[in-house]
């Protein structure tokens, strides 16, 4: 998958609307920085325009998504997150608490694309 795919893919786990325009392009409407703000001219990007690979703003988000997702286990008393994020460098790991492993990891030269990297890698075997 290339760079834009990925994007689309990470766009897709986060529930980003989509809208077909008039062009017949299909667009990603993205509330930056969270302001709660409805732009319909600013707020809405085609896919090569997803910026999950350059910018903090856009992949932290997704970051905290995953780390938000709970072990399905009943017989714990208070739920506990199953995967976490371990950033050094320029080196990215999420570690599985169910699994006792590393389940996605990067190392791109910087920590954003490692995170990047990881998080499309985790995204991809979570939908599996």
């Amino acid at each position: 998958m290339n760079r834009t795919e990925n994007n689309k893919l990470i766009a897709q786990f986060m529930g980003l609307p989509t809208e077909v325009f008039k062009s017949g392009k299909v667009k990603y409407y993205y509330r930056e920085f969270n302001s709660g703000m409805y732009d319909p001219e600013t707020n809405w990007y085609e896919e090569h325009e997803l910026s999950y690979n350059v910018s903090w703003d856009w992949l932290m988000p997704v970051v905290e998504k995953i780390e938000e997702v709970f072990i399905d286990d009943s017989n714990l008393i208070i739920k506990e997150h199953r995967y976490e994020f371990d950033m050094k460098y320029t080196q990215c790991e999420i570690y599985d608490h169910v699994r006792d492993c590393v389940v996605a990891s990067g190392d791109m030269g910087s920590k954003i694309l490692s995170t990047y990297q990881s998080v499309v890698e985790f995204i991809k075997e979570y939908n599996n």
